[in-house]
């Protein structure tokens, strides 16, 4: 385990309570004499001065980030984290899948965090590359006609061979964390979360016979649209777009690096399906 001297900070801006949360974890983390950075929209609820940087910059200065929130929160901050550094992502409301930790757990867990007496996981992220950019995903890769648009045509190729032509209003490349997320509303399966695999599905399929798939995490998935003249979205994590076109040729792969989470010490994957899914209730 890496020594912990400088903290990362991100809060949901939207919510109060998280931003009032994460002012007093701020305090008392520099009153203990760690060095303390924000993310610029944390940083400007807090009315901090101290240093701030770019939310995709956070990882860069921290030996540990922190998330106050939910799953969105912890997706904006952990995607571009730097492998190794570990993202400990703290529940403001209702439990998250990937945000396992409760406010209420938070002071204990952080405690055994900063002693360097904790377990992490390792998840996988996806590299996504289209026109010459590159993106890294955590949960999911999503491509999305517009809500005017008619049923896309999406090529797919899986390491040189070919797939199908899927006929759909979209189509998702989920990661096994993301498979609890768009994945799993659009009918895909869920994948235990540190899995070697990627899952193709598509979203309301023309034919019912085009069902969830999936693969190896070795493989590398090339999605081309068939169909010209339409508006259609490549969306990242659920939280950056792009338009793409029949002319652009979206690529997804296994990322070099991996996402390192900070474990609940008092519930397991399990524990979190039963939760959030309502599993054995009447």
């Amino acid at each position: 385990m890496r020594t912990i001297r400088a903290v990362g900070i991100s809060a949901k801006p939207s919510a109060p309570v998280a931003i009032d949360y994460a002012a007093k974890v701020v305090a008392d983390l520099r009153k203990r004499g760690f060095e303390i950075c924000l993310d610029f929209a944390t940083a400007d609820k807090l009315g901090d001065r101290g240093p701030c940087v770019a939310k995709g910059d956070l990882g860069k200065h921290a030996d540990l980030l922190i998330t106050f929130g939910g799953d969105g929160t912890l997706l904006s901050v952990a995607r571009t984290a730097p492998a190794g550094v570990p993202v400990l992502g703290v529940n403001m409301g209702t439990l998250g899948f990937i945000t396992e930790v409760r406010v209420e757990e938070f002071p204990e867990v952080l405690e055994q965090v900063l002693k360097g007496n904790y377990s992490v996981e390792e998840r996988v992220a996806f590299d996504v590359s289209v026109d010459g950019r590159s993106y890294r995903v955590l949960n999911d890769a999503t491509i999305n006609k517009s809500a005017l648009a008619r049923i896309v045509d999406m090529k797919v190729t899986v390491s040189g061979m070919f797939v199908s032509t899927f006929r759909a209003d979209g189509l998702i490349v989920s990661t096994p964390t993301g498979s609890t997320a768009y994945n799993l509303s659009a009918g895909g399966p869920i994948v235990y979360p540190t899995m070697g695999a990627m899952i193709i599905t598509p979203i309301c399929p023309h034919m019912l016979t085009n069902r969830p798939i999936v693969l190896p995490d070795n493989l590398e998935i090339d999605i081309g649209i068939a169909t010209p003249g339409q508006e259609i979205f490549l969306t990242l994590d659920g939280q950056e777009g792009l338009p793409i076109t029949e002319h652009d040729r979206v690529r997804v792969r296994k990322s070099d690096q991996s996402v390192t989470l900070v474990q609940s010490p008092d519930k397991n994957y399990f524990d979190v399906l039963r939760n959030k899914l309502k599993w054995g209730e009447s």
